[in-house]
């Protein structure tokens, strides 16, 4: 095996070569460069990876021009999907799953015919600039927090530290520290018992 080819596998490839607007901490893991092929943030920084933050071959930091993520050290992203029109937070020690989307917006209005300009204006060749505006609202994810394969966080979520996002679950409205929920929508399990 060629060092190249070994490098296509490891992750050890040259972080240098990522847009200058995205910070990765000490001792940090990127499995592949194409993570961050749909990162289009013109904020500085629109990125901000944590010290000894892993981040997995199947995460997509897809963000805004005006969208900002944070991961907080120590955590692993084995398949999260960022969708950032504005700003997700992710606390320290957070574990990601498979397939998990975290969206701060719909990224499309919801009344019908404002959607159908929207569709208009972003199609090949239409006019961007003829949008019509979409509502965000950033993400907030605790410290210590594990998301299930499958999860969906939606706008405007605050979760707590320490809680379980079970498989599968749908978070549309925010979850209490050392919580564990489940379900679509999802709803509360189990507080979690008492935290010391």
């Amino acid at each position: 095996m060629t060092p190249e080819e070994l490098a296509a596998i490891t992750g050890d490839w040259d972080y240098s070569t990522l847009p200058s607007n995205v910070r990765v901490g000490s001792g940090c893991w990127l499995e592949r460069k194409a993570c961050f092929a749909r990162f289009r943030s013109t904020r500085d920084p629109g990125l901000v990876i944590g010290d000894r933050v892993r981040v997995h071959t199947w995460s997509v930091f897809n963000v805004e021009p005006e969208g900002l993520v944070e991961i907080g050290d120590d955590s692993i992203l084995v398949g999260a999907t960022f969708m950032c029109a504005e700003h997700i937070i992710v606390g320290h020690r957070v574990v990601i799953s498979y397939h998990v989307t975290i969206a701060d917006s719909d990224f499309h209005p919801l009344d019908p015919e404002a959607r159908k300009q929207d569709a208009v204006a972003n199609a090949p060749f239409g006019d961007k600039s003829k949008r019509p505006t979409y509502k965000s609202r950033p993400v907030e994810i605790g410290d210590d927090v594990q998301i299930g394969i499958g999860a969906i966080i939606l706008k405007g979520v605050k979760i707590g530290a320490g809680a379980q996002i079970g498989a599968g679950a749908v978070v549309l409205r925010n979850v209490p520290a050392g919580a564990i929920v489940a379900g679509n929508p999802a709803r509360v399990v189990s507080d979690g018992g008492a935290r010391s």
